[in-house]
C-alpha cells in the first residue's frame, strides 16, 4: 500500500490565496517548498515531468486529477537529478498497478528529496494561474503566514541563470549512431537523448563550453537543449553559438535551444503569462500546412518580428500564433520551441531528428 499522507498541510500563493491538502514526498526544510507555481496539462507521465530539468525554480501543478496510478519506473527518468521544488496534485492513487511500476510515486518523490502536495483544487488553482499568470508559492507544514512570506520572498525564475544549476559538470558520451554530435547540456533530457542516439554518437558538454573547443572535437553537427529559465541569463551562450553557425556546422536547438539560437541571431525573447506546459499544443508547419500536437515546456518565447530579418519561421502555435520553430537564413541552423522527442507526449514530430540527420549528411 502507498504511503499517502505525512501531514496535512497547506498551499500559499503570493496573491494570499490558500489551498489546503496533505503533505506527501520529501519532508521539505523547515516545513517549507516554495518557487515559481505552474501548470501542467498532460493526462499521463507524470514521472517524465518531474524529472524534467526544466523544472528547476518551479513548483509543478498537474491539472490532470489522477495522479499516481501506474506507479514509477527509473527506466522513465528524464534525468538523474530533478530539479522542480515541488509537486502539486488533486488525487493520489492510493494503490499504484502495472506491471512496469517499481515504486509508489509518494516513494518516488522521498527518494528524490521532492515535497508534494495532494488533495489540493487543482482547477480552483489552474484558473488563478491562468488568469493572473504563475506567481511564487510555499507549501508545507508551516504556519500559513509563514508560507506567505516565503511565497513573497521567492524571486521566481526571470533573471536567473538556472541552467548552470543542471547542466552536467563534465562531458560524457551516449548513442553509437554513424555521426558525430556534440550536445550542450543546457538541462538536457533523456528520451532527447536516446533520440539523438539513434542518429549519432553523442558527446554531451557543459553549458558553457567554449565554440573552439566544440569544434575541436570535429562534429558534425551541433545539438542545443532544453533547459529551464530565462534565456537571456545564460550568459555567453548567445556569442558562443553565433561562432558556431557562422563556422557552417549544423546546429538544432529544441526549447531553451531554440531561444538561445535566435538570440544568438540578434532576436528577442518575453515571458509568456503562464507558459506552455503539456502534451497537447496544436502547431502548424508552415512548410508542409500540416498540424503537428506536441509536448511543451517553457515560459518564455521568441519574438517571431524581431528574426524577421535573419530567419523564416517554420512552425506557429495555434492557440496563441506564438513562434515554434526557425531556419536561420543561409546557414545550416534551424530550432522548434516545443519537444519532438516528446517525453511525455505525441510522436507527431520526431521526423526533425531525421532532418538533422540529413542536414549533417548534406554536409
Amino acid at each position: 500500500m502507498t504511503r499517502t499522507k505525512i501531514a496535512e498541510g497547506a498551499l500559499v500563493l503570493a496573491n494570499g490565496d490558500i489551498f489546503e491538502g496533505d503533505i506527501i514526498g520529501a519532508i521539505p526544510a523547515n516545513g517549507i517548498s516554495s518557487g515559481e507555481v505552474v501548470f501542467n496539462t498532460v493526462l499521463s507521465g507524470y514521472q517524465e515531468v518531474i524529472t524534467d530539468p526544466s523544472y528547476a525554480g518551479q513548483i509543478l501543478t498537474f491539472t490532470y486529477p489522477h495522479i499516481g496510478n501506474y506507479g514509477t519506473t527509473p527506466i522513465d527518468n528524464e534525468s538523474t537529478k530533478p530539479a522542480t521544488r515541488g509537486v502539486i496534485i488533486r488525487e493520489l492513487a492510493r494503490r499504484p498497478s502495472n506491471w512496469r511500476s517499481e515504486e509508489g510515486l509518494p516513494e518516488m518523490l522521498a527518494r528524490l528529496g521532492i515535497a508534494g502536495i495532494a488533495g489540493v483544487d487543482t482547477r480552483r488553482l489552474t484558473r488563478v494561474l491562468r488568469d493572473v499568470g504563475a506567481m511564487p508559492g510555499a507549501f508545507g507544514t508551516a504556519p500559513v503566514s509563514e508560507l506567505l512570506a516565503a511565497a513573497n520572498k521567492e524571486p521566481g525564475t526571470s533573471g536567473l541563470n538556472l541552467v548552470e544549476t543542471v547542466s552536467t559538470p563534465k562531458p560524457y558520451s551516449f548513442g553509437t549512431g554513424k555521426f558525430r554530435v556534440v550536445a550542450y547540456d543546457f538541462g538536457i533530457k533523456t528520451t532527447i537523448l536516446r533520440c539523438l542516439g539513434e542518429i549519432a554518437t553523442v558527446e554531451v558538454v557543459p553549458w558553457s563550453e567554449s565554440a573552439t573547443d566544440v569544434l575541436g572535437r570535429k562534429p558534425d553537427g551541433v545539438f542545443l537543449s532544453n533547459g529551464p529559465g530565462d534565456p537571456e541569463m545564460v550568459a555567453g551562450a548567445p556569442n558562443t553559438i553565433r561562432a558556431l553557425v557562422e563556422s557552417g556546422v549544423p546546429v538544432f536547438g529544441i526549447c531553451l535551444g531554440h531561444q538561445l539560437l535566435s538570440l544568438a541571431m540578434g532576436g528577442h525573447t518575453f515571458k509568456l503569462p503562464f507558459g506552455h506546459h503539456g502534451g497537447n499544443h496544436p502547431v502548424r508547419n508552415l512548410r508542409t500546412r500540416t498540424v503537428e500536437i506536441t509536448s511543451q515546456n517553457h515560459n518564455y518565447c521568441v519574438d517571431a518580428d524581431s528574426l524577421s530579418s535573419v530567419a523564416d519561421i517554420t512552425h506557429v502555435n495555434l492557440n496563441d500564433q506564438t513562434n515554434e520553430g526557425m531556419k536561420v537564413r543561409g546557414t545550416k541552423a534551424f530550432s522548434v520551441q516545443y519537444h519532438p522527442e516528446a517525453g511525455p507526449g505525441p510522436h507527431d514530430s520526431r521526423y526533425l531528428f531525421a532532418e538533422f540527420a540529413e542536414m549533417m549528411k548534406g554536409s
